[in-house]
């Protein structure tokens, strides 16, 4: 039972240290660990049932690995951003405040909800989904065999109305023929035309235009039953064409997640108790997403947020120190530079002063025994003889 608060306690992101000094303040943050906790535990099943249903064409294994992968990744992902929320969220004593800071955290809830709640929705609606899913795949494979059916439509139209116009050919003559071997008949009775019984020449007139009319029939079928024939075999390879391509419709899995969202839509839209339900499932969520902060917003200030301000203000106390004493040494390593620096560029210039002078002095002493090493030398040129008399005396 203790390391079961303790986790709890790690869950609400409280500082374990200053909680110690405060014990009345455990039971409370307890219960906002376990809110922290239990959401966090929600968005990872529902995450995973999402994800279970996305890879629906795949292997088994394969399927079930990946959902339980991602589940436990959003799962501690919304784990970790609610425990941050809350251990930031500061009891500063104003609500409004307080409830700027965690707004943005109110609309992720929203957002997160509904993503957390329509997986849910498809398990505990799944008999109706199941129906629905059915119906919608009926409709659309009737709707592809109707789009084979109608780009073939005008062939087998075109046809039929051909086999038809040859048939009427026939019958209209068969009943032509008809006629007129009743109408010999009743002239061989006396029951019409002349009114008189075998009256042989009317009948023989009569005769002659049935077989007339017989012949002209036996002609015309000998020409159209083979036509007839012919397009009956044509728009039955065209029948079969067609019943072939609708039998090679795909009707494989129908299960997939947006096809499933779909079908939820369907039944709420056809089923008012339903959709209200769906809505109560997306609003339950939503407040379970919000839970950690809510009760965050609600819990009164305690002796643990006293605590944990005077702590903070210790250490930001001490961090202005640090960082005043730190700009203090700074400002005294560049002051004691820079007049460093400046008693040394002053030795530099004075120096450099000095080696000018005596360059200067040595180029001057340079130039002048250069000068008088040719005053000499021009002496001795202009007075020869005087240079001769004392070579010889």
């Amino acid at each position: 039972m203790h390391k079961l608060q303790d986790f709890f306690l790690f869950c609400s992101g409280a500082n374990r240290t200053i909680l110690n000094k405060t014990p009345s303040e455990q039971i409370k943050y307890t219960g906002i660990g376990a809110t922290v906790f239990f959401t966090g535990l929600f968005a990872a099943i529902s995450g995973a049932y999402a994800l279970y249903f996305i890879f629906n064409d795949v292997d088994l294994v394969i399927r079930i690995m990946s959902a339980i992968l991602f589940g436990l990744i959003w799962g501690a992902m919304i784990f970790n951003l609610d425990r941050y929320i809350v251990s930031s969220m500061k009891k500063k004593g104003s609500f409004l405040s307080e409830l700027k800071l965690a707004s943005p955290r109110i609309l992720l809830a929203a957002l997160i909800a509904f993503v957390i709640s329509k997986p849910l929705e498809l398990q505990i609606f799944h008999t109706s989904i199941e129906y629905e899913l059915e119906l919608m795949k009926q409709n659309d494979i009737k709707v592809q065999e109707n789009a084979l059916a109608s780009r073939y439509a005008a062939d087998i139209s075109s046809i039929t109305s051909q086999i038809n116009l040859l048939k009427k050919e026939v019958a209209d003559q068969t009943m032509r023929r008809d006629q007129l071997d009743e109408i010999a008949r009743t002239e061989a009775d006396g029951s019409g035309g002349s009114k008189k019984r075998g009256a042989a020449t009317i009948y023989n007139l009569k005769k002659q235009d049935a077989e007339k009319a017989n012949s002209e029939l036996l002609t015309l079928a000998g020409t159209n039953n083979p036509l007839i024939e012919k397009k009956q075999l044509e728009l039955n390879n065209k029948t079969l064409l067609v019943d072939s391509l609708k039998s090679a419709v795909k009707r494989g899995a129908y299960d997939g997640f947006d096809k499933r969202l779909d079908a939820l839509g369907n039944v709420a839209e056809k089923s008012k108790s339903i959709n209200m339900a769906s809505i109560f499932i997306m609003l339950l969520f939503l407040a379970i997403e919000l839970a950690p902060v809510l009760v965050k917003l609600i819990s009164t200030r305690g002796p643990y947020d006293d605590l944990l301000e005077k702590h903070e203000h210790e250490f930001e106390v001490f961090r202005k120190e640090k960082i005043t004493l730190m700009n203090q040494r700074s400002d005294e390593k560049i002051g004691h530079a820079l007049e460093t620096g400046s008693y040394k560029n002053q030795r530099e210039i004075e120096y450099d002063k000095e080696i000018v002078k005596n360059f200067k002095a040595a180029e001057t002493e340079i130039t002048l025994e250069k000068i008088q090493q040719w005053k000499k030398e021009e002496m001795s040129k202009s007075n020869p003889l005087k240079t001769k008399d004392n070579i010889w005396g």
